[in-house]
């Protein structure tokens, strides 16, 4: 499965590009003899060995590596080779029960797991080229990701030869892991059933090359008998057992760390459903009560998404093992920063920005003394209409869907909060807008009355931030919570939501979501009602203040070059220039719209001519939208969209992105894409050079630019290293849109996007469009083709003679409780009905049309729907079908009709039947 590469990978990287060159390296295949299994059948590692082959006598210093859950030690073969080439001899291996190693697979058992490193340290030892401490001590660390995350942790704190550690993405406790509670840690959770799943499907699948043995439980794999037994009870139960949380504590760090002492590097994902930021917390808080050396980074990766910033992770842990194993150094303070972490990915960026503490905190924040960490709060209400009555359905289905562990960003596309905030099942309570931002730093906390049917209560909480009518989560994940309840007694319960980093911007408001059933866990099938309310009116944030990890910059000789021209050029134009940048300049900056894409306010423009284009536009565009800009001919689209881009200066009104004025290069203008009126380009260049020499021209970073997304918009072939003059249109075009969306904008502006495509290309645009949008970005559409707009654009705006007319949602305007649409059949004498429907009472208009499917019929009414149809069948209407929705085509000339006359006019020579003839465009 998908995840499963995640599960079975280990975080190391190559030295610098600058380091001196790598010594040879030789590589032996060992197969080591361990210990047996219970049943006393013997069990060998398959090891590859990867050495330093310098001058004969030379010692080195030693890693062992150690894979993940479902993995071998194929995985491990690059950073095995990274290793050796800066000077370690590395095993790297099977783990028991995997690939080509003997045995069964016992959850990092102390007797097998655990012993079998300890075997490879005494390996190491006898090894001529490994440098020793004492004997039968080598100078050795331990890397391991997740499954060999924990083996790390268990094998220093067994084994005192072990000099460091970096352990990733693992557990600290394999009972609170898979079965969490974020309110009371003593009462085991849900089960965390679609990722044990997972597990269970790694052993059957024989991945590494080995399958179960003959006579081995289908179920298990190559599973302990034991610990499957215990994991298919919990799973067709949903609830643990005794004897499977003693066994999983037992198969766990926790127990072992107070005799870890090696200087440990902790690494831990914050977008990890399967092993949270609290595992790695829990040991962090251990170990640095007992004076370990000890550094913790947080990752924006983890199990469900590789992590941006791998290659800062990669060298921190570099650093780590040169510093403890190679250098066997104990003072002078930390290699590395004692706490690090990602902040979220702002605007453009692929990387996430690091930021540093003097000590780690925790997630509550107030530990470590700590002097920028600190604790604030800010109100919380009930979100309008909710009571926090909750139902958990019978059989626990349908569940919430949040998101799909192990998918990583493909799950980021699914409508989350529609999929999670399931009615009936959930319940919401909004913050205040935050008057200031912050940067949280920990886990935000929220304190619940619960009041249950049941004797528990299971929830899942989460946090989300509010966006106009939807809403996103920064975090994909949710805190579960169990608590033990007395029918009709309320149970106070303090929640630690899911832990990471936040920005949480002025303006801007979060949503807490709880719900009684999540598709990762097992839900409880018995029904069960709940009143969920607020028992503290506050959210409560651990706050810090970042310090950056800056990097050195390259000086920007051709961006000074440009600078010096623009200057020149504002003093050649004299004071008419500075008066209208001072004017500008008074535009304010508007906090309360900084996560507004778009808002435009009383916009004005008349040109020398006297005619006004544009005469007092208002509206705005908020993320997940796409909205389609309507009018007809002179209806003043265009250069309302020519203002937005700052293109032209408006005579009056305001136009903000992001709570940013936008004036002519405005710097806001680097977060917007934009093709208007037309695509430009070189000819002699070939298109995909078109696409990087516009991106040079921006002077960001190629990564920034997702020239591999833009290509696959413009789905050009092998056409696009072709000369750009050899295109027709529609490639033209197409690599237009592909260059308005590098570097992924938050806002996109398309003026006629299908022009000049042909109907399939046309309909491939359609999703393209609506999922960049559902991303969280905004897109701005102006377009002729009605039937397109219909389905492409989630919302409109209808200019006419520079007014916007109406606007709204697409589904609203095509909808209506006033209006009748009629399917009228072959029998003559259509118009003479019509005529006679138009004379009936409470008939505002009648509209018949011809179409390639038949006629329809469209009636506005202020009577009910019913005697709407009975007046249309006594009129003598040959009616074959009714229905509500209008096409947006009637929707848009009705307004525009209207705009012209004052009212909507009838008749088949109506204005718009005349209008029909025009179109916008």
């Amino acid at each position: 499965m998908a995840c499963l590469t995640l599960l079975g990978s280990t975080a190391y990287a190559a030295p610098p590009a600058s380091a001196a060159p790598s010594p040879p390296i030789s590589t032996t295949v060992v197969r080591v003899p361990v210990g047996p299994e219970q049943s006393g059948a013997a069990v060998t590692l398959d090891t590859t060995i990867y050495a330093p082959s310098g001058r004969p006598g030379t010692k080195h210093p030693a890693v062992i590596l150690a894979h993940g859950f479902g993995g071998s030690k194929a995985d491990l073969a690059s950073q095995a080779t990274e290793l050796a080439g800066d000077g370690y001899v590395v095993i790297a291996y099977t783990a028991r029960g995997f690939g080509g190693s003997g045995g069964q697979v016992h959850l990092d058992d102390p007797a097998y797991e655990i012993a079998d490193a300890r075997h490879l340290v005494d390996l190491l030892a006898t090894r001529p080229d490994v440098e020793l401490d004492a004997p039968n001590d080598p100078r050795v660390g331990v890397v391991g990701g997740s499954y060999g995350g924990a083996l790390a942790l268990m094998t220093a704190a067994a084994d005192p030869r072990i000099d460091g550690i970096v352990s990733l993405i693992t557990w600290n406790d394999l009972a609170t892991a898979f079965f969490p509670n974020m309110a009371d840690a003593s009462l085991p959770g849900p089960f965390k059933q679609l990722w044990a799943s997972r597990f269970f499907a790694s052993t059957l699948s024989g991945r590494g090359g080995a399958r179960p043995t003959a006579g081995a439980n289908p179920l298990c794999g190559r599973f302990d008998p034991t610990v499957c037994r215990l994991f298919l009870a919990a799973a067709e139960t949903g609830s643990p057992s005794p004897a499977l949380l003693t066994l999983l504590h037992a198969h766990s760090p926790a127990p072992t760390l107070a005799n870890l002492k090696a200087p440990t590097l902790l690494v831990q994902g914050m977008t990890d459903s399967l092993f949270g930021l609290d595992q790695a917390d829990a040991t962090a808080t251990t170990l640095a009560a007992q004076g370990v050396p000890l550094a913790v980074r947080w990752t924006d990766g983890g199990h469900d998404a590789p992590s941006t910033t791998a290659t800062a992770d990669n060298d921190a842990a570099r650093i780590w093992l040169d510093r403890y194993v190679r250098d066997k150094g104990t003072s002078g303070g930390l290699p590395v920063p004692a706490f690090t972490y990602a902040l979220p990915l702002a605007r453009f960026q692929t990387t996430a920005q690091l930021a540093t503490l003097p000590a780690y905190p925790g997630l509550a924040g107030g530990r470590g003394g700590v002097a920028s960490q600190t604790a604030t709060t800010v109100p919380l209400s009930p979100v309008t209409g909710g009571d926090g009555r909750v139902l958990n359905p019978p059989g626990g289905q349908p569940a919430s869907v949040t998101t799909v562990p192990g998918l990583g960003g493909l799950a980021a596309s699914l409508p989350t909060y529609q999929l999670a905030a399931l009615p009936g099942e959930s319940t919401a309570f909004d913050t205040a807008t935050f008057p200031r931002r912050l940067t949280v730093i920990g886990s935000p906390r929220v304190h619940l009355n619960v009041q249950s049917t049941g004797g528990t209560s299971t929830l899942f909480v989460s946090l989300w931030q509010v966006q106009g009518d939807s809403a996103t989560q920064p975090r994909p994940l949710v805190a579960p919570v169990r608590v033990t309840a007395t029918p009709g007694t309320i149970t106070d319960t303090s929640v630690a939501l899911p832990p990471g980093t936040y920005r949480m911007a002025a303006g801007s408001v979060w949503r807490v979501l709880v719900t009684t059933t999540d598709s990762s866990f097992a839900n409880d099938r018995e029904a069960r009602a709940d009143i969920v309310s607020l028992a503290g009116a506050t959210l409560e944030l651990p706050v810090a203040t970042a310090e950056p990890v800056t990097t050195a910059t390259a000086r920007d000789t051709e961006s000074i070059g440009v600078g010096a021209a623009i200057v020149a050029l504002l003093l050649a134009l004299g004071g008419t220039a500075l008066w209208r940048r001072n004017r500008q300049a008074h535009v304010p900056v508007r906090e309360d719209l900084a996560e507004v894409p778009l808002v435009v306010d009383n916009l004005v423009k008349t040109f020398k001519d006297g005619h006004r284009a544009v005469n007092d536009v208002s509206w705005r565009a908020e993320r997940g939208q796409v909205v389609g800009l309507l009018g007809p001919n002179g209806a003043g689209k265009t250069t309302t969209m020519r203002m937005l881009l700052g293109l032209i200066r408006a005579d009056s009104g305001t136009v903000h992105v992001l709570g940013q004025p936008v004036t002519a290069g405005s710097a806001v203008l680097g977060r917007v894409g934009a093709l208007v009126e037309g695509p430009g380009f070189l000819p002699h260049l070939t298109g995909r050079d078109n696409l990087h020499a516009y991106w040079r021209a921006t002077g960001r970073p190629d990564t920034e630019a997702g020239f591999e997304e833009a290509l696959a918009v413009a789905a050009l072939g092998g056409a696009l290293d072709r000369p750009l003059r050899t295109y027709s249109h529609g490639m033209k075009q197409r690599l237009g849109i592909a260059q308005a969306m590098l570097g992924r904008p938050e806002l996109l502006f398309l003026d006629e996007p299908t022009n000049g495509l042909d109907p399939p290309q046309i309909a491939a645009m359609r999703p393209i469009l609506q999922s960049y949008a559902a991303s969280g970005r905004t897109v701005v559409v102006s377009s002729h083709l009605l039937a397109e707009v219909e389905q492409t654009c989630s919302h409109v705006i209808v200019m006419h003679a520079g007014k916007v007319v109406t606007s709204g949602r697409v589904a609203d305007l095509v909808d209506s409780t006033d209006t009748t649409v009629f399917e009228l059949g072959d029998a003559p004498g259509h118009e003479t009905a019509a005529d006679r429907l138009r004379q009936a009472a409470g008939i505002r208009s009648v509209d018949l049309v011809d179409e390639e499917s038949g006629r329809r019929l469209t009636v506005v009414a202020d009577r009910p729907r019913a005697q709407v149809v009975r007046a249309a069948i006594d009129a003598g209407l040959d009616v074959v079908g009714v229905g509500s929705k209008r096409h947006l085509e009637e929707v848009f000339l009705g307004v525009i009709a209207a705009a012209q006359t004052g009212d909507a006019p009838a008749g088949n020579g109506s204005l718009i039947e005349r209008l029909r003839q025009v179109r916008a465009r």
